[in-house]
């Protein structure tokens, strides 16, 4: 049998992204510019939790968004009337932003004058908990149509991020949605993990999620 080389290029653009990530770090930080990742599947209330979050820091913090979508311009217009800075991204068919695509959108948005960014990722639980986006903290919503079994069968999103989100809980009635079950199913996966359970549509459990974010903002800003 002839032999052959085999060459791990996954794991080398996973290393030259990380190195990027860092940098960008270290840039924002001397900036006091602090950068959310916020994660999730389609239609679990991202945008709406995003407006409500705005709506609740912007008296505090100057606030740029930045809505990546592989097309399409529906999150910026909905995020433009909260009087936060915003641009859209497009991914050109990428179904995640990396540190690079990261660092564009933030040319693009600006960091002059801006305490808090955040970054409202492509819609989905698997390619962007891959790769790291240079941000701060990564934070994702589950909302409860999805089921409590999410963490089980993707475990790499509950296990990088510092926050959950668990969203739409005034539909907690209506669903089979075990919240202590996913709770500790997290929590195994993600031990110093903070939990939140919302509702970003009545405003239900909204202000610890607020106290949180505008806690680790003032901390990396400090």
């Amino acid at each position: 049998m002839a032999e052959f080389r085999v060459l791990e290029i996954k794991q080398s653009v996973f290393e030259s992204n990380d190195r990027e990530a860092d940098l960008l770090r270290v840039r924002l930080r001397a900036e006091k510019t602090f950068l959310l990742n916020l994660m999730s599947s389609p239609g679990s209330g991202k945008t709406t939790t995003l407006k409500r979050t705005i709506a609740a820091l912007k008296d505090e913090f100057r606030i740029g968004v930045m809505e990546a979508d592989i097309d399409s311009s529906v999150d910026a217009e909905a995020i433009s009337g909260t009087g936060a800075r915003v641009i859209q991204l497009h991914t050109g068919g990428m179904c995640h932003l990396d540190a690079g695509m990261t660092r564009q959108g933030l040319d693009g948005l600006g960091t002059d004058n801006l305490d808090l960014a955040i970054l409202e990722n492509v819609g989905n639980l698997v390619c962007p908990a891959e790769f790291d986006t240079g941000a701060a903290r990564n934070a994702m919503i589950l909302s409860v149509p999805e089921g409590d079994d999410k963490p089980l069968k993707y475990p790499l999103m509950f296990s990088i991020c510092h926050a959950v989100l668990i969203n739409k809980m005034d539909t907690l009635s209506v669903f089979d949605f075990d919240l202590e079950a996913a709770k500790e199913r997290i929590r195994r996966l993600n031990p110093d993990v903070e939990i939140f359970p919302i509702s970003a549509r009545t405003g239900e459990g909204m202000e610890p999620w607020f106290a949180w974010l505008a806690g680790q903002a003032r901390e990396w800003n400090a």
